[in-house]
């Protein structure tokens, strides 16, 4: 194993993790892939390590406690209870999401980019959680080749979308054309032909790559069925995934294709516990193939309190404006805010199950606004409420975390190069969150998780417990 570019950045990482203690594990695993080997190659060789990983974790330190469990948690959505293998990506409550080892900021300096000085490029991304290596250029170019060669979506797809109504809600349609893409599953067709359990990793990696391929696609075309009276644009033979996924959509300023590289980046993946995460690690854990898998974790993504709140947080702000106008003042964005509350609804955009402080997507996004619309007038209204929504979250003392997440700021930007249609936001959420959950189910199968089956007991239950207890 060679180091890419040098030492130079294991150089510049190392120097940043002395000023910064909390970078040391990742200067402890960090290695930048610099192998001509392809991505099914890189895994054939991590995953038998990985196998005896486990079977060690599991034969020397099986028994070992990870916590208590209380009526709290179980009444509680389980929050906070440990019980979940997720290897792609692990969430700190006070430093945010990690991918494999790297915070964002550390991915935006060490995956490769499409220009220089760019946002990374999601490719990249797949390619670090798959494998927890960065690639280089050349590995991100011929995996976004492949992509592009493994983006083709059958007429009957197109069909069966075009089967419902226009209006229907953008997750119904897109969910409707992930589930008419299953019948070309891989892994269905090697199962029914009895495939050896050791081999399931390889049809499910065939499928994850086509998914995640053709998911543009089938997304582009929701977009352009519903509110570009059906004018579809065709893929850019040239173009990176973030790029072309824009561009199919209708967008191709520069600057608006950088953005959704850096969206679909930090979308992607945020641990195992969250509702889309683990609804596609529980639906596969049936040994469910990867279509039927991710069309469940999209079902749970259009939820009002998971993915659905981004198309929430752009609607909210126009409401703000509709009644205070642009330059709303903070003192009159304050009354708003408590008339909000006051009605028995949320701010949207604030607040996570996890996370303690701002979260490091809401921050790059911040960055990139600054840079790209530090002038535009709902850019300075989302700063405002940075300032002012806090404060008053903590006077209520009811909420935990009163930073916002990364909905509060991602349809902002949206907004402002054109995509204005709040509705279709969480479409590009679950485009997004495809690369981890494909990424950790390919490891589910590699490693043989195995069905996930918790105990489930009865308020009568828990009652008696209590008493025994007491």
């Amino acid at each position: 194993m060679v180091f890419h570019k040098g030492a130079s950045l294991l150089t510049k990482l190392r120097s940043r993790a002395v000023q910064q203690p909390g970078l040391r594990n990742s200067v402890r695993w960090f290695q930048v892939q610099t192998s001509s080997e392809d991505l099914r190659s890189q895994l054939k060789e991590l995953i038998p390590e990985q196998q005896e990983r486990l079977k060690k974790l599991r034969s020397e330190h099986g028994k070992v406690q990870l916590g208590n469990i209380t009526v709290d948690m179980v009444l509680g959505g389980m929050r906070g209870m440990t019980g979940l293998l997720w290897e792609t990506s692990l969430l700190d409550p006070e430093e945010g999401i990690r991918f494999r080892g790297l915070s964002i900021p550390e991915c935006q300096n060490l995956l490769p980019a499409a220009k220089s000085g760019g946002e990374p490029l999601p490719e990249g991304l797949l390619w670090l959680l798959l494998t927890g290596k960065v690639p280089t250029k050349e590995q991100v170019n011929s995996l976004s080749k492949e992509l592009r060669n493994r983006a083709t979506v059958p007429d009957h797809v197109y069909k069966t979308i075009d089967a419902l109504p226009i209006d229907a809600h953008p997750m119904t349609q897109f969910v409707t054309g992930v589930m008419a893409l299953q019948v070309q599953s891989e892994f269905q067709k090697a199962y029914e032909k009895g495939i050896h359990k050791s081999k399931y990793w390889e049809p499910t990696f065939e499928d994850s790559l086509s998914l995640i391929a053709q998911l543009p696609i089938v997304a582009s075309y929701v977009y352009r069925r519903m509110y570009k009276n059906g004018k579809v644009i065709p893929m850019h033979d040239s173009l990176d995934y973030g790029g072309n996924f824009a561009h199919m959509l209708g967008f191709d300023d520069p600057a608006m294709q950088e953005l959704m590289r850096l969206y679909v980046t930090i979308h992607s993946d945020h641990e195992g516990g969250n509702v889309s995460a683990h609804t596609g690690h529980l639906v596969a854990s049936a040994l469910s193939d990867p279509y039927l898998s991710f069309a469940a974790a999209l079902n749970g993504l259009a939820g009002p309190l998971h993915g659905l709140a981004n198309q929430e947080v752009l609607l909210w702000i126009k409401s703000v404006v509709g009644e205070c106008g642009e330059n709303v003042s903070k003192e009159d964005l304050k009354k708003y805010v408590w008339k909000t509350l006051n009605s028995g609804k949320v701010v949207p955009g604030f607040g996570h199950g996890v996370l303690r402080k701002t979260d490091p997507r809401y921050t790059c996004q911040r960055e990139f606004a600054l840079k790209h619309l530090p002038e535009d007038p709902l850019f300075k209204l989302v700063s405002n409420l940075y300032e002012v929504v806090p404060p008053i979250l903590l006077e209520l003392g009811k909420v935990k975390n009163p930073w916002p997440n990364v909905d509060a700021h991602s349809g902002v930007l949206l907004n402002y190069y054109g995509l204005t249609e709040a509705r279709y936001y969480t479409v590009l959420f679950g485009v997004s969150r495809a690369i981890g959950i494909c990424a950790q189910l390919i490891w589910d199968r590699a490693l043989g998780l195995p069905l996930e089956r918790p105990k489930s007991v009865t308020m009568e239950w828990l009652e008696k417990h209590c008493k025994k207890a007491a």
